[in-house]
């Protein structure tokens, strides 16, 4: 069976699609990003006649989601690939020239030269929670911002302000609960949930954030893996006998989730026994002090897909060994 390999260039409004062709050339569309414009990528590919087809695009923002859920929906083999990578391989190949058409073009020469892991979609009551804990994010932002803007605002718009943060608290009390039913109501999040209540600094939010994005066995092959995806791999930068840099986050991850693992490490390394013991060790081996919140965050991430892999509550003795 003849093999298609479609590249996918995503931004907000628009996808721009590249489909190699079994001969090596290629072939160019572009299609809204909306329910509308999948469909006629589907409609294009099969003119094409590629029945095989194995999609690839890039895992920045949240922009690829629903095409991709689409997609892998229809039973399309879809992976979803680390944006290093296609830079990377761009370098390889000397391209100089970066447009949409060109990211699309060298997406499907990767995805044919290095068959990518399928990606798996999340199942439909992950993907509520996801939302459901991406909604919360935004009014706890909004909440903060409304509250800063209280400490200057003229009397005049006041009244205004608070009565928006009342109601903005509101809102935030009706999601948590929500967030709370909805984990409740679904066997397996619910023994997930009471898996990872058992690790001392992590709290609700976090668990919810933890099941949201799947950072679980069933979605990453290893704890490593996981980390990673949240961007919490240090980088090591050694060349040579005089080249030594100091190992640093590589920010090539989930954002969103580095920034909500911030504070749990904080609770973790200041409030629990086995983040303080953690903490003094590295503290004792001269480890600067963001090195050593960077080191929990990848700690939890470590720790929480241990329990749920092993199925057994935290066991603070298997800690700091």
């Amino acid at each position: 069976m003849q093999s298609f390999y479609l590249g996918i260039d995503v931004a907000k409004a628009k996808l721009d699609c590249a489909l190699r062709m079994p001969d090596g050339k290629h072939k160019h569309k572009v299609v809204e990003n909306t329910q509308r414009g999948f469909t006629a990528l589907i409609e294009w590919l099969d003119k094409q006649g590629a029945a095989h087809v194995h999609a690839c695009m890039e895992a920045t923002g949240t922009y690829w989601e629903a095409v991709a859920e689409f997609l892998a929906n229809r039973k399309m083999a879809v992976s979803v690939v680390n944006p290093a990578q296609i830079k990377a391989f761009g370098a390889s190949r000397l391209v100089r020239t970066k447009t949409d058409k060109v990211d699309a073009q060298l997406i499907a020469a990767f995805c044919s030269e290095h068959r990518p892991e399928p990606w798996q979609a999340p199942s439909p009551g992950e993907q509520a929670l996801r939302a459901l804990v991406l909604r919360l994010e935004a009014l706890q932002a909004m909440c903060t911002q409304e509250s800063n803007r209280l400490e200057v605002a003229r009397d005049i718009v006041r009244t205004d302000i608070a009565n928006h943060i009342a109601w903005l608290d509101d809102e935030i009390k009706a999601l948590t609960k929500k967030i709370r039913d909805h984990i409740n109501d679904d066997p397996d999040m619910k023994s997930k949930q009471a898996l990872l209540d058992s690790i001392p600094g992590i709290g609700e939010r976090t668990i919810a954030l933890l099941l949201a994005f799947c950072l679980h066995p069933g979605r990453f092959a290893n704890a490593r893996q996981a980390a990673a995806f949240a961007g919490l791999d240090p980088r090591q930068h050694e060349s040579g006998s005089s080249v030594r840099g100091k190992p640093r986050m590589p920010k090539i991850g989930h954002a969103f989730l580095r920034k909500a693992l911030y504070m749990p490490a904080m609770v973790a390394l200041y409030k629990t026994d086995w983040g303080r013991r953690f903490r003094e060790r590295l503290a004792f081996a001269g480890k600067p002090p963001k090195l050593i919140i960077g080191a929990m965050m990848r700690k939890l991430v470590h720790v929480a897909f241990g329990v749920l892999k092993s199925e057994k509550p935290f066991n603070p003795a298997l800690q700091n060994a």
